[in-house]
């Protein structure tokens, strides 16, 4: 019988060790005579360091050292950005330790390192570091003008400045003809709001330089990556560094990173001889670590009366923060190619200026640059059916691309493989109740009801995968977008799959097994699945931009699939065929037309005795595969969204939440659906609860859960989940992402739907987060304005 692991609900295999809490986290780890660090952050958001005195600090009990910016400022270098997207992009050098100036409030001054962490974070109360206060820019807007600069010896705020024109590129027709000749032109300006990364775990490291090897846990996405930053950065030969990740309580892109923090526990270990480790606080962690989104989105629309889009113009402002993160300047140009997203513009224009401001770094969250785009658009497309007075879904049927047009290439110069828009849509309204819910909005309105009813609307697509090797190149991106795989036939039959890809929660374990098994016919629990250090998983790009199953994936079936060839020379040996006349089935490898047959297991074992090998074969059916995409995968779906809205009080609450993802073939729906879930939730968040706020001299006032507000599962409804499947043509799984899928989709679903309730009213747009506080706000407002308008004020 043929195993089918694909598709199964499997129970995570992973959750029995991380949800009885038997696993080790990194903060978990503790090594002889290991020493802890504790940090001196800036309270300035730009200031001149004049002096450190650290004096009383050293003579505190249990401090082994104190290390300031000048301390290490000839060996620290700079922190590594990997994408400059322009050939004169702008970036200031990045220190861990600040050495003469600081950027933004928390960026770090000096570090103790003492015998315990509550010694360390005393000692730090006791080091004196005087400023020189200067200007600081906050606002995106005032940062283009330049008149404050937050790197006075960069001359300028702009880091780069990242231009798409489908005209110059072949790909489409010219927006300011578009513009000229269409009969609608809209234009608008959405703001994205500053986001923090909220992971349940803090990010936390340790650094063993006692052995041979400078030995690094971390909690962190990217364990290869910062092995090879490490390296290049602080100059240790690779061969020397062994980074680990192991259990990681949650990323969201906001452990995509090489941070400050790891570099000063690396330098201390290197200063003092001993393992050290520092774990930052929550509150350090709001503060300090990157930030998301945080764009000015000015987008203008052409249309004809009849609803067909003729042109799409984008100008972005994207703040970068004091200084560029690893992949920041990178985010806004994975955008360029969404804003267009599922319509067929014959004409499109993208401008991204990237932007330094005083606040801390921003870099890709959950989505990267794709939810930003995707909010852009979908908001823009709710605007233009309210001005043409048409249904939101009915303007998006008649710009979407319908399913017989694929594969189909994009004004963006993409190629989209495989879609069916009008699939989801429709089973999504179904689930909905679409109608319905209109003609009950429609009675809400004709009564005069304080609580109004609005339907948001998102229909979307993203590109994951992440990414074509030579696309990166194209794109100035630092490295490639390949994966690896190894697996190791035990002699006993059992399975060692080891994954470049390292999981924070997304369940690879689990449906890496049932990959595995599903390939090679053998028991789902004789899989064991190994990731997350470079010293036994020696290859691997990480994992972020939902690449993990779409590439890393396609690694393991690769992998796989040169174990059967392998198998198959052997079996054919041992039953006297040819191995063009052996088939490989569930396990079993058997000579075509007959019953003679030998199980990999079998194999497995023979292969380790070696007494009895073909001639010229090693004895191993170990097999590694390495797997570079040729295209992205394109996952969609449509999601709607019911808002109830108390015009009197401002409340906002969500009563009916609706989604029909299309992720292609799905390897395990409780893993999906769980991913789909988180998804919605930060997304969600970001239109109603989230947002990073700073005051008027740069300091953060959301630095902690108290001001910071991350929701709670009372805070949202049970959603209504659905599925269609259009495999991807660009992979032998025919899979899809689905980690950002949620996140990229919910947020524009749920403004549309508050402004869809209140455009009675008069209310046409609301910044994010919807608060109750600032909804009452637009209300009064748009009807302020329309007293005005009307002369009743008089």
């Amino acid at each position: 019988m043929t195993v089918t692991e694909i598709g199964a609900p499997r129970r995570r295999k992973e959750d029995r060790r991380l949800i009885t809490g038997r696993t080790r986290w990194t903060d978990n780890i503790v090594l002889p005579g290991m020493l802890h660090i504790a940090m001196v952050r800036s309270p300035f958001a730009h200031a001149r360091i004049t002096s450190v005195d650290a004096g009383e600090a050293k003579r505190s009990p249990g401090v082994v050292a104190v290390l300031a910016g000048a301390d290490v400022a000839e060996i620290q270098g700079s922190l590594p950005n990997a994408w400059p997207v322009t050939e004169d992009q702008k970036a200031p050098p990045h220190p861990a330790i600040a050495v003469d100036r600081v950027a933004f409030a928390g960026e770090v001054v000096a570090c103790v390192i003492a015998r315990s962490a509550a010694e360390a974070r005393d000692a730090t109360e006791l080091i004196d570091v005087e400023y020189d206060e200067l200007p600081v820019v906050l606002d995106l807007e005032r940062a283009y003008e330049g008149d404050v600069l937050a790197h006075p010896d960069l001359g300028t705020n702009l880091s780069s400045k990242w231009v798409f024109d489908s005209a110059e590129a072949g790909t489409g027709g010219s927006v300011s003809d578009a513009a000229r000749d269409s009969e609608v032109v809209l234009e608008r300006t959405y703001h994205q709001q500053r986001l923090i990364p909220s992971f349940m775990e803090p990010r936390s490291t340790v650094v063993d330089p006692t052995g041979e090897q400078l030995v690094m846990w971390s909690a962190t996405q990217v364990p290869h990556i910062l092995r090879l930053m490490l390296s290049m950065s602080l100059g240790i030969s690779e061969s020397k560094v062994r980074v680990i990740a192991p259990d990681v309580g949650g990323g969201f892109g906001g452990k995509l990173q090489v941070t400050p923090e790891e570099f000063i526990t690396t330098l201390a270990a290197q200063r003092t001889g001993k393992p050290c480790k520092y774990t930052e606080t929550r509150s350090e962690s709001l503060m300090a670590a990157h930030h998301g989104r945080a764009q000015v989105q000015r987008l203008r629309i052409s249309a004809n009366r009849d609803g067909t889009v003729t042109g799409l113009a984008v100008n972005l402002l994207a703040d970068m923060g004091a200084y560029l993160g690893l992949v920041a300047a990178g985010v806004p140009v994975l955008g360029a190619f969404m804003f267009n997203s599922i319509y067929k513009f014959p004409a499109y224009r993208f401008e991204s200026n990237a932007l330094f401001t005083n606040k801390a770094w921003t870099d890709a969250y959950r989505g990267a640059g794709r939810p930003e785009a995707t909010y852009a658009v979908e908001r823009l497309m709710d605007d233009l059916a309210a001005e043409l007075d048409m249904d939101p879904i009915e303007l998006r049927r008649k710009n979407w691309i319908t399913h017989e047009e694929f594969p189909f290439t994009t004004v963006a110069g993409l190629e989209y493989d495989s879609g069916n828009y009008e699939a989801a849509t429709d089973k999504a309204l179904e689930m909905f109740g679409y109608d319905e819910l209109r003609a009950e909005q429609q009675r809400r309105r004709d009564a005069g009801d304080p609580v109004q009813l609005g339907i948001g609307i998102s229909t979307f697509t993203e590109m994951c995968g992440l990414a074509p090797s030579r696309v990166l190149g194209s794109l100035s991106y630092g490295a490639g977008g390949w994966e690896h795989a190894d697996i190791r036939v035990l002699p006993t039959g059992k399975i060692e799959l080891v994954t470049g890809t390292s999981p924070h929660g997304q369940g690879h374990e689990t449906a890496w097994s049932q990959i595995v098994a599903d390939r090679l016919g053998v028991p789902f629990e004789d899989v064991e699945v190994l990731h997350g250090d470079t010293q036994i998983s020696a290859k691997g790009m990480d994992t972020y931009g939902s690449r993990s199953l779409a590439v890393g994936g396609m690694a393991i079936v690769a992998a796989a699939d040169k174990v059967i060839e392998k198998a198959k020379v052997l079996a054919a040996h041992m039953l006297e065929a040819s191995a063009d006349d052996i088939e490989f089935d569930s396990g079993k490898l058997g000579v075509k037309g007959t019953d003679q047959s030998v199980a990999l297991a079998d194999l497995a074992l023979a292969t380790f005795a070696a007494h009895d090998l073909p001639d010229g074969m090693e004895p191993s059916l170990d097999s590694s595969a390495t797997f570079d995409p040729q295209n992205f995968s394109f996952p969609h779906g449509t999601h709607l969204a019911a808002m109830e809205v108390d015009t009197e009080t401002g409340e906002v609450k969500l009563r009916k939440y609706v989604c029909v993802d299309d992720i292609g073939n799905v390897i395990n729906p409780l893993i999906v659906d769980g991913q789909v879930h988180g998804g919605l939730v930060q997304g969600i968040a970001q239109a109603l609860f989230e947002e990073a706020v700073h005051d008027e001299s740069g300091t953060l006032v959301t630095g902690s859960f108290v001001d910071y507000l991350v929701p709670s599962a009372a805070d949202v409804p049970s959603f209504e989940t659905g599925r269609t499947e259009t495999p991807s043509s660009t992979n032998v799984l025919g899979v899809k992402g689905v980690g950002e899928a949620g996140t990229i989709a919910s947020t524009p679903a749920i403004v549309n739907g508050v402004i869809d309730a209140l455009r009675p009213l008069g209310v046409a747009d609301m910044e994010m987060p919807c608060s109750p506080s600032r909804v009452w706000q637009t209300i009064q407002a748009a009807s302020s304005t329309s007293a005005s308008a009307t002369g009743d004020d008089q």
